[in-house]
């Protein structure tokens, strides 16, 4: 069957089916890059119906392909919506499934060790009252359930209760090992796995899989990630290495199952402090190699005390089965967490050690400076592969290891109208934003366009500083509710927000994606400063000096782009929707890289009058 036939057959079933040509163009280009066995680098603007566009030509294909997300809520959308659907309509037999990482699924042997009778019972009588109501509860869903995925529960368990029925990856000794294997619901979905056509996981469980040299997930022939603008940051943070005290607390709690020597189990427990004590005062900077002395023998100060509870656990003579699975699963955490720790204090060229997290959790982490080499191996040279956003980074295709000439660009648009839709205002009179005036001027211009839109505003700043202070001064000046990150949790705080058509959102960098609010109630998206990444950014900082003059259009150019467009993004979400963006940075319309964020956007209209922007507004919510 052709593309076009199947594709025009899914669309025509849709509730509103209407013709998108972005797509039609999309779908092909999909198909013929999996046909030559080009990669095939694709922007695809918000209406584009990019999903349908990259898995119709994928399924007709007759390959194995996996679908990587960076975002859980299109996993979920894929799993729930649009996989369901065209098994239903592409005219064309296949089989899908999801698979996630082992820490999602229920794991049947944890479950067993906390049951009456069983020596884990008294692991069980030490949790607090509410968390064994939940153990209980999630004991009777694993009776029901036949995925024993988190993600179906009709409620949210808390996080101490769903430890203590699940097992990571660096904890589980594997189901050949475990008496449960046979009835392993995370065995069971990479079985479903290996049997599909089409596979979705996320872009971190994807990163994984690289890093093992594909041992976690089934072969493909084609790989589709979607969201690719976050597919380095990802990448980086999925095959390098991380050291903190979380990985100490969870060996300590593995321990306590099958060791009851406080000489054993109580330097480890110690080690999560030791951790932090060496690390919070390197928070949020480079940590110079060969290490500090105090870092170095911190680190092999730690491996002695993990050899120490190693040697304990070789020591332990037993054949009853739950005490063997608690030995080898403490074994394998030990183990895991031994060689990250020899990975460390090893040469480490290529390679960026930074401290990252927060006072009471820092991190050591250590990263690529280029993660293109590792997926050139492990992905670009192994498969075709298809990466797809609604916002691409010019200089993508060079971080992530593409090869010249190897692969094709190409940018199918947007099916809405954004030049009679919508209007782009960039406040040029506006001071430098450094400039300790700049903050009292952006709230005089929220106050002023809020009162043209009627509420309805989405603002968004490039922190909480910002974001506190511009709250704090418009709230006293509008007679409209002013909802901000701080008040409620994300999910909420939308729900919120698109149930009061005159309420006003001000929130950070983790709204300026993800957030789809159609429709009048969002009219206005305001945008305190260009969101260009930190300059004291550890990773970036060491890639900056990498790549010397260029770095700034390599690396922040892009990224800012990137960042803008996904805000402006927020604005127009249908056919019908209106709205301003507003920039409240007077760089957008002066500074000599003007035109290389500008060009990324939307094509919008173009204004630096507010008035033109009040008057837009008042005709749109009127």
């Amino acid at each position: 069957m052709k593309v076009g036939t199947a594709l025009a057959a899914v669309t025509g079933a849709l509730p509103a089916a209407e013709d998108r040509p972005g797509q039609q163009q999309m779908a092909q280009a999909v198909a013929d890059a999996i046909e030559s066995g080009r990669h095939l680098v694709v922007q695809a603007g918000t209406g584009t119906g990019k999903t349908i566009g990259y898995l119709v030509p994928s399924i007709l294909a007759g390959r194995t392909v996996i679908v990587a997300t960076a975002t859980k809520a299109l996993q979920d959308q894929l799993a729930e919506k649009d996989l369901p659907f065209l098994q239903e309509h592409v005219g064309v037999p296949f089989e899908w499934a999801v698979l996630k990482g082992r820490s999602n699924y229920l794991c049947m042997q944890r479950l067993t060790e906390l049951q009456p009778g069983q020596a884990d019972q008294l692991e069980l009588e030490e949790l607090a009252a509410t968390t064994k109501v939940e153990v209980r509860r999630l004991t009777e869903w694993s009776k029901q359930t036949s995925t024993g995925d988190q993600a179906e529960l009709t409620w949210s368990p808390s996080d101490k209760a769903w430890r203590a029925v699940s097992v990571g990856s660096d904890e589980c000794p594997g189901a050949s090992r475990c008496p449960k294997g046979p009835v392993c619901f995370a065995e069971a979905a990479r079985d479903r796995a290996a049997a599909a056509n089409v596979i979705v996981v996320n872009m971190h469980l994807y990163g994984l899989n690289v890093g093992a040299g594909g041992a976690i997930l089934p072969e493909h022939d084609v790989v589709v990630i979607d969201e690719a603008h976050q597919l380095e940051d990802i990448m980086s943070d999925t095959v390098g290495l991380e050291i903190s005290g979380g990985r100490f607390i969870t060996l300590t709690q593995a321990l306590k199952r099958i060791l009851d020597d406080p000489a054993v189990v109580g330097p480890i427990a110690e080690g999560g402090q030791a951790v932090r004590d060496t690390l919070a005062p390197l928070l949020g900077q480079r940590v110079p190699t060969p290490f500090p002395p105090d870092v170095q023998s911190m680190l092999v100060d730690l491996r002695g005390r993990i050899q120490r509870a190693q040697d304990a656990l070789r020591a332990i003579d037993t054949d009853v089965d739950e005490a063997k699975q608690r030995k080898l699963r403490a074994q394998q955490l030990a183990t895991r967490l031994q060689e990250t720790i020899d990975l460390t204090l090893g040469e480490l060229k290529g390679y960026v050690a930074f401290v990252s997290g927060g006072p009471d959790f820092p991190r050591l982490e250590i990263a690529p400076l280029d993660v293109g080499p590792t997926l050139a191996t492990g992905v670009w040279a192994q498969r075709t592969a298809i990466l797809t956003s609604a916002t691409i980074p010019t200089s993508l295709g060079a971080r992530v290891g593409l090869p010249d000439g190897e692969f094709d660009e190409l940018d199918v648009g947007s099916p809405f109208d954004y030049e009679h839709h919508a209007l782009l205002y960039c406040a040029l009179h506006m001071p430098d934003p450094r400039s300790p005036q700049y903050a009292a001027a952006v709230a005089d211009e929220l106050v002023a366009l809020i009162t043209a839109a009627g509420g309805r505003t989405l603002a968004l700043f490039t922190s909480y500083k910002a974001m506190d202070a511009a709250a704090e001064a418009v709230r006293a000046k509008i007679d409209f509710p002013v909802f901000t990150q701080r008040d409620l949790p994300k999910t909420a705080l939308v729900k919120a927000f698109s149930e009061d058509e005159h309420a006003c959102l001000f929130a950070t960098s983790g709204f300026f994606q993800g957030v789809d609010i159609p429709g009048r109630t969002l009219s206005l998206v305001v945008v305190d400063k260009i969101p260009f990444p930190r300059p004291d950014d550890p990773l970036l900082s060491a890639r900056r000096e990498l790549l010397g003059a260029a770095a700034f259009g390599q690396i922040d150019i892009p990224r800012a782009s990137m960042l803008l467009a996904q805000a402006t993004g927020r604005l127009i979400r249908t056919a019908t929707d209106r709205g301003v963006v507003a920039v409240m940075d007077p760089r957008l319309g002066k500074a000599n890289y003007r035109w290389d964020i500008v060009k990324a956007l939307p094509p919008m209209k173009r204004t630096r009058h507010r008035a033109e922007a009040e008057a837009f507004l008042r005709e749109i919510t009127g």
